[in-house]
Order: structure tokens, then sequence, then C-alpha cells
């Protein structure tokens, strides 16, 4: 008989635990003071109940945060009842299954207690004996403790530690393997929810596949030969196993190749099949690169006679994955050091993507149509790596299988962030199981290509190595913290999550111990090896965002600027309250979580915009400031991929993809998936081939300003120099025409200047570098001057004509230039939006509303091909929307010198 798996996902409710009552048991039928509540969905968490059930206000909405924090300190409860098929209780062996239990759980079946869980990210397995069930009427009950409780009561245990700054949650989370994110982020609220957030299910078995490792492998290129075996461990009943049977398929049906062999005793079984595919299957590669071909590995547990005990699917794609880190033949401005890049089928990749947070406070919330939609949108803005953060979750199996469908490489982060985690023997031992789990849950997928010890974790503060007797010599010192003289989890880092990958990974998935990283004396920031986060723009040092390109490293898989979200977003929140409808009201504050954000907003909205009280143009100009600021980044570091051994900078992350309420935050598009102007200038830094400025202004005097700003007064700027360059990811080299146009603002004078060149392939092309031209003088003996000058390039195909990158430069600072009207001309047919104008426009950044929709609560749907676009005269561009034929909407365009925005489509 083959083995049965029955969901338990029907007939729960749920309760406040009574704290009059004693035993907990004497709660599983009604009490006249307070009746079971019926689940509205399942898997469940307390918070989505209570507020189905109109018991709460929505958290997300106004201060409510703060009138729902009752619910992290309360105990609750969970029962439902199910029957056993008759024919279940024949086998040898039953097993009650949880995916996942958030977080301090008691599990009870029929009155006895089987299983006690505290750690949200394992699954669970009770081991069950016959008289444990019954033919009908089975009572599992849940019941779930306060991990906020049982976290201040194992740090009264353990002792106080640092973990981040006031804004990362209370410290002792770090001793509770829960999403650490829950206690408050600085971009996140506090609700501590708890719950049977993922899947239960009954399997009762003779024997089962209880792991298999499904090993698509490729050799080193240039033979790039595939190949697929197969490992098995079994539970249960070994002796009953008579052999397996392996098909390879397509995701059509079709057979590849299939085969029964005999299998030896043993649970543990290496190499079942050992199959050579050259010539038969495709190779899987990251989007840009090729094909994401998948195919499915069927796996059937034989038994005596017909009998199947067991099947096992997995999807699989054939790659392989190197993190290659290598001298450097030549210095940069940083130094020689070392590369960190990722190299897939022998092919170096520059990764360029975004850090992935839960996309919401309450997990059971989200579809696979949600993240189908978030990971679309993410490959959709050319970006090929997205990276899990340490202090949210391990995805559900469904964002991983998306990730392979779609190219989109994973960077994996194990769940530690932003604190010393301890390592007492009970707590290394939970998260060993916790990352085996997961490693060998995640092991198969194409997509994933790094795991990576923690986030920002391994750190210490003391200024004395002598002192830190546990604290190796090579991890940062993070002043701000204070104190460390200890890292108890250097063991899990470094030697317990390094065995476990290297033990269940075959091919091999490179393994980092920390994010970030780099390995060379105390200084994890070292721009010259690893990884580096670079907060020294918005946080830290507080440098100009026109400093990114000076501050990179090898690999900067964190880095970003805040901004607030679409308008529609933030009159989400204000709920109606329009005395709180400004930039700096108690509301808003509420919902922006950054530290010291008034401050930094005002200076840096101070040096770069002109001031405003004006709502939607405060939130445009900020906008535009996390997009030019982003994009500049971006520009610029991927301008460091060099060729090969001057490969130095080889991939950015952008802190952050996505949010996980409605908030003022680093995400480049919001809660509600309205993607902001920053997505759409990344996508555009992200093309297969882009182009790229960089001015720099001519001073006559020392100081400490940007060197793009111009100074007027008695220290006047007097010119400037540009550089141009052409990036090309394609495999191929490219003959273009580089066509740059200038125009004074003040003036109108134009002109313009043409340059061949070739890009070669996988790499950066330097193409020019001149003086920015100005009108001529109206006195010959006065100094021409480029302060209201714009630069707008194009690289056009040599042989095409097809247009491939634009980008335009613009005197800085924005708060200087007068911007014209620039005679905008915008035409709607269909789900195409052209436009053209007079003078160059700065930002054009359309919207849409539907008409007749309460917009505010809704993910967006309208989704534009481009957006917060520059154009110049006698340079029409086309915006394809999806969504807007057939609908009643006003388009809205908004643009600097019009930053409140006007309709122009709809009226």
């Amino acid at each position: 008989m083959s083995a049965r798996v029955t969901n338990i996902s029907q007939g729960w409710a749920w309760k406040e635990r009574d704290a009059s009552i004693a035993s907990v048991l004497d709660e599983v039928s009604p009490t006249p003071s307070e009746q079971w509540m019926k689940a509205a969905a399942f898997p469940s968490e307390v918070h989505v109940e209570l507020l189905k059930a109109g018991r709460i206000p929505d958290p997300f909405i106004g201060f409510n945060e703060h009138e729902v924090q009752w619910i992290g300190e309360t105990e609750w409860l969970y029962r439902t009842t199910f029957d056993v098929h008759e024919t279940e209780r024949r086998w040898k062996n039953a097993e009650l299954v949880f995916e996942g239990l958030d977080t301090i759980c008691d599990v009870y079946l029929n009155g006895k207690k089987v299983l006690y869980a505290d750690n949200m990210f394992r699954t669970w397995r009770a081991s069950l004996s016959p008289e444990n069930l019954q033919d009908q009427g089975n009572v599992l009950f849940l019941h779930f403790k306060s991990a906020q409780k049982l976290a201040k009561e194992l740090e009264a245990t353990h002792g106080r530690v640092r973990a981040g700054s006031c804004n990362l949650g209370d410290p002792s989370r770090v001793y509770v393997r829960k999403a650490q994110y829950n206690w408050r982020w600085d971009w996140g609220p506090e609700l501590m929810t708890c719950g049977p957030y993922r899947a239960i299910s009954l399997v009762t078995y003779t024997a089962r596949i209880d792991a298999a490792n499904t090993r698509a492998l490729v050799s080193a290129a240039p033979a790039l030969s595939p190949s697929l075996k197969v490992d098995l461990v079994v539970a249960g009943d070994a002796s009953a196993v008579r052999g397996a049977k392996i098909v390879l398929g397509r995701l059509d049906g079709s057979v590849i190749r299939e085969e029964e062999v005999s299998l030896g005793g043993g649970a543990g079984l290496k190499d079942v099949i050992g199959w050579d595919l050259e010539g038969k299957v495709e190779l899987w590669w990251p989007v840009g690169y090729g094909s994401q071909t998948l195919y499915n590995v069927e796996i059937s547990l034989l038994g005596e006679g017909e009998a199947v005990l067991d099947t096992l699917t997995r999807r699989v794609g054939f790659r392989t994955v190197s993190l290659i880190q290598e001298p450097l033949e030549e210095p940069d401005r940083y130094g020689k050091g070392t590369t960190f890049l990722f190299e897939v089928n022998g092919v170096r990749m520059f990764m360029g993507g975004s850090n992935w947070i839960p996309a919401h406070n309450f997990l059971t919330a989200l579809s696979a149509d949600d993240y189908r939609a978030w990971l679309t949108l993410l490959r959709d803005g050319n970006q090929n790596m997205v990276r899990l953060w340490g202090g949210g979750v391990y995805e559900p199996d469904v964002f991983y299988d998306i990730c392979d469908e779609l190219g989109v490489l994973v960077w994996q982060d194990f769940q530690f962030a932003c604190g010393v985690y301890p390592a007492y023997d009970s707590f290394v031992q939970s998260v060993r199981a916790e990352v085996e789990d997961n490693v060998k849950r995640l092991r198969h997928h194409p997509s994933i290509a790094i795991f990576c010890g923690n986030n920002e974790g391994a750190s210490s503060s003391s200024p004395h190595a002598s002192l830190c007797a546990h604290v190796r010599p090579d991890y940062q010192m993070v002043l701000q913290w204070g104190g460390i003289d200890a890292l108890p989890a250097r063991v899990l880092y470094e030697e317990v999550f390094p065995a476990v990958v290297a033990e269940h990974c075959d091919p091999p998935i490179p393994y980092h111990r920390g994010s970030p990283y780099g390995g060379k004396g105390w200084d994890t920031a070292d721009p010259t090896m690893g990884d580096v986060h670079q907060w020294n723009i918005w946080g830290g040092k507080e440098w100009p965002w026109q400093e990114y390109p000076f501050n990179g490293g090898r690999f900067v898989s964190e880095f970003g600027i805040p901004s607030f979200p679409d308008v529609k977003t933030v009159d989400y929140w204000l709920g109606g309250n329009t005395k709180d409808r400004w930039a700096q009201s108690k509301m808003m504050a509420q919902h922006d979580r950054a530290g010291s954000h008034e401050r930094r907003f005002a200076i840096v909205m101070n040096e770069n915009f002109r001031l405003t009280d004006d709502l939607e143009t405060h939130i445009y100009n900020t906008q535009l400031m996390q997009s030019e600021a982003i994009s500049l980044a971006y520009r610029s570091w991927r301008r460091e991929w060099r060729g090969k051994g001057k490969q130095y900078t080889a991939g950015v992350l952008v802190w952050q993809m996505n949010d996980c309420w409605p908030v003022i935050s680093w995400a480049i598009a919001d809660f509600f998936l309205r993607a902001k102007p920053a997505y759409y200038t990344i996508a555009r830094e992200l093309r297969p081939i882009s182009v790229g400025l960089f001015r720099t202004v001519t001073q006559n005097r020392e100081n400490d300003r940007p060197r793009q700003f111009y100074e007027f007064g008695a220290f006047r700027s007097v010119s400037a120099n540009i550089e141009v360059w052409g990036v090309n990811a394609t495999l191929s080299a490219r003959d273009v025409r580089l066509e740059l146009s200038f125009v004074d603002l003040c003036s109108g004078w134009e002109d313009s200047k043409t340059v061949e060149a070739t890009l070669l392939p996988n790499q950066t092309t330097e193409i020019a570098s001149m003086r920015v031209p100005g009108p001529p003088a109206e006195n010959a003996n006065s100094v021409d001057t480029s302060y209201s000058v714009v630069v707008g390039a194009r690289l056009v195909d040599a042989a095409s004509g097809e247009i491939l990158a634009r980008y335009a430069d613009w005197p800085q600072p924005f708060r200087l230039v007068d911007f014209p009207d620039p005679g905008l001309d915008v035409k709607v047919e269909g789900e195409k939006v052209h436009v053209k104008v007079q003078k160059p426009v700065k930002g054009l950044l359309f919207t849409a509303d539907e008409e007749g929709e309460d917009a505010l609560g809704r993910r967006e749907t309208v989704r534009w091909s481009d957006n917060a676009i520059d154009v110049f005269p006698g340079d029409p561009q086309v915006v394809e929307v999806r969504g807007l034929a057939g609908k009643r909407v006003k388009v809205r365009a908004a643009y600097m010198g019009c930053e409140r925005g006007r309709v122009v489509y709809g009226q």
C-alpha cells in the first residue's frame, strides 16, 4: 500500500487562552464564557483571524499597531477534529507533519501531548502509535504560547546582548527562532503573531522517502556535460523496500529516461542511479542568458509485487554555479584584492537585483499569485538576483519554484540578523536541525546560487582583539553597537552551517559565512574583497548620494535610499485623517521607522530640491531623490565590470525590493505592488546594453560639496567634463553609434556629437571623455559655463538603427535648475502612451487612477513598461501600458517643474 497523506485543513477553530482555567486541556470543549471561533482560513495566524472577526482594527492604518500589542503577550488555542480512514490504520507508521508552527507550541492529540515546537523555521514530525489514533473524532489541539515572554525568560537566563539599534526590535529576540522582523524593524511594525502558518498533514506508511537528493550535475566548462544521480533516505521499514523506479521527464509529461533499480538494505542509499544525459537535456540559465528549462524527476519506492510504497517528484534544472574569489590583475581605487562574482555554466555574470523581505507581516495573507506578481515585477525590471534577507523567513516552496521558472538567482541568508546570537547546546541543536531542513528542501532548485550564514551578525565592536577571546579578528567593528567582546554564534557561521551545506549539497552550492564579510583583518567593510553593505550615504557618515560612485566594493549586497510610497498608499494608512496629511505629521512618523529619518530627509531634500509644504510634491521629490541616487549607484558600480581580471564590482543588490506593510521605506515598490520611480531607473540601468554619463564640475575652490554640484555667487563654477561609457551584458560584441545631444535650458542653444564604438562582450567599454560644451559666450573675455546644459546620450545599433539605450545627465543640484515648460505632448492609443517634448523634461512620471473604485487598498493593476523618464526634443518615446485599455482611467503626469502633476488623459 502506498503511503497516504491526508491534509488536515478543515474544521479549524481558535480562541484566546482563558488564564483562569488551570489546565489548558480543559479548554478543548467550548466554555460558557467564550466560544471557539471558526477559522476564516487555514493555514492561519491569530492577527488575521481577529481582524476578519472584527475584533481588532486594521493594524496597518493610523496608530492601530499600538492597539494590538496585547496579542503578542497572550496565549492562543487552535483545534480541529479529523477521522482516520480504515486503511490508514493498517500501516506500520503514522506521523503528524507540521510544515510551519509560529512559534512556541504544545501539540496535543486526543488529550495526549505529542510535540513541543519552538522553532518557526522547522518542519516538525510527531510519530504516532496506534493507540494515539481513533477511527472518528480525533482531536488535534494546538496551544501557542507567547514568544515575546519566552524571549525575555531566556534573556534572564543567558544574559542581555546587543542586537542592532532600538529600531531593530528588543534584543531578547535572538533567543527565539521566530521571524526577527516580527519584533519591529526600521521599516516594519511590531506585530507578534502566532499560529499554524503552514500546512498540517497526517502521513501513514510502511516505508516512505524521507529525503531525496536529485543531483542534476553539470561538468566544468567548456564540456558542460549533464548527468543525473539520485540519493535516497528511507524512513520506516527499510526491509519492505525492494527497489525504486526513477523517471526523468519533461514538464509536458514526455519521458526522457526511466529505470527500475534494486535497492540494498539500509536507510541511506547513495547513487541509486547515475545517468549520462549528454544531448538529452538542455541547461538551465539565469534570465538574459538562455532558457529556464526544467525537468521532473519522479521517484517511486517499490515493495513486493506491484506495491508502490511512496512517490516523490522533484523539479530540477541542470546548471553549475560557482562563487569566484580570485586575485584581480590590477588595482582599482580601493586597491587590488580579489573578485566576488558568480559564474553559471562557465559564464561570469554581473548580478543586479534586490533584497527581499517578507511581503506581508502576516504570511498567510500571501498567495501563490502574490509571489508570482512580485517576482515577475522583479524579473521584468531586468533583475537577475534576489537576496532573501536573514531577518525574515525561509519562503515557501512556491517562491523558489517561481524563481526557477523566471531565471532569478537566489541568495539565501540563514535566518540570523543584526544580533549577537547565542550558542548554548540546545540552541545549536535547534538551529542545526532548522538549517538541515531548509538546505534539503531547497538544494534541488537551480535558482539557489548561495547560502549565507547571517545578515550583519558577524560583528564585534571591541577595539582590542586581545579582549575578544571568542571573536575572530576578521569580523567587522560595528562601533555604534558598543560593548561587544564575544561572538558565540561564530561556531554556527564557521562550523555548523558550512558543514551542513557541504554534507547535503551535491552539486555544491557556495557558502558565505555572513553578509557583509570580507575576511581581511577586522574589516568586513573592506571594499577589496567579499561583499559590502554601503550605508554611509543614508546613514553612517551621511555622505551625499553623489558619492556612491566612489564608495562601492567587489559586491554591494546592501545599499539604499528611502522614499515615500504612492500617495494612494499614504492615504490608505491615513484612513481619512486629513489633519495628518502633511509630510512631518505624527501619523507619517508612525509609518516611517528609520532612525533620524526626519533629519536625513530634511538635509538631503534641502541640498537637492526646492522645499515644499505640498504633500504630493514632497512625495514626488522623495521618489525622485531615491531613483536618482540608486540609479547613480547601479550605473557607476556596473561600470566597474571591466572584463576578466578587472571585474572590480560584480554585483549590486538594492535594499529593498518590497514592503511588509504600508510605510515610508527603502522599497522600490510599495506594499500594494505600486512600483516607485527607482524601480524603472534600475531597470534601465540593468538592460543588456546601457549607456552611462558622469559629469565632473570644475570648481575654483576645494570644498565638501559633491563634485557634480555647480556653485554660484562669489565662487561660481566655470565648466564641467563628461565621461561616457557603454555596458554590454551579452556575450557578443556590438557595433554602436553614440549620439550625444546638448541643450541649454536657459537660452535654448543646442549641439550634438556622434561617436562610433564597439561594445566588447560581457563588460564595460569606455567611449568618450570631453568638456561639456555651452552656448557661445556673450563676452569674448568671459568663460563658457555649462551650469544649465543637459546632456543626452543614446546608443544606437550601427546596423539596424535600433535605439538600445538612453540616459540624460542634468546639472545639479536640482534646486538651482530653472526647469522650463517642456511643451509636453502626450497621446494615449490603446495600451501605448506616445510622448514628445519641445524642451527636455526630467523625471516624467505617469500614474493611472481608475474611476469609480476605491483604489487605496488594492494591488496595482496598471503596469508601465517604463516610467520616470527623461525626454529630449526630437527623440519621442513610447511607453507601453498593460491594463489600461477598456478601463475608465485618468492618466496623470508629473515632472520636475510640475511635481504635483496634471491630468494628461481621461479628463
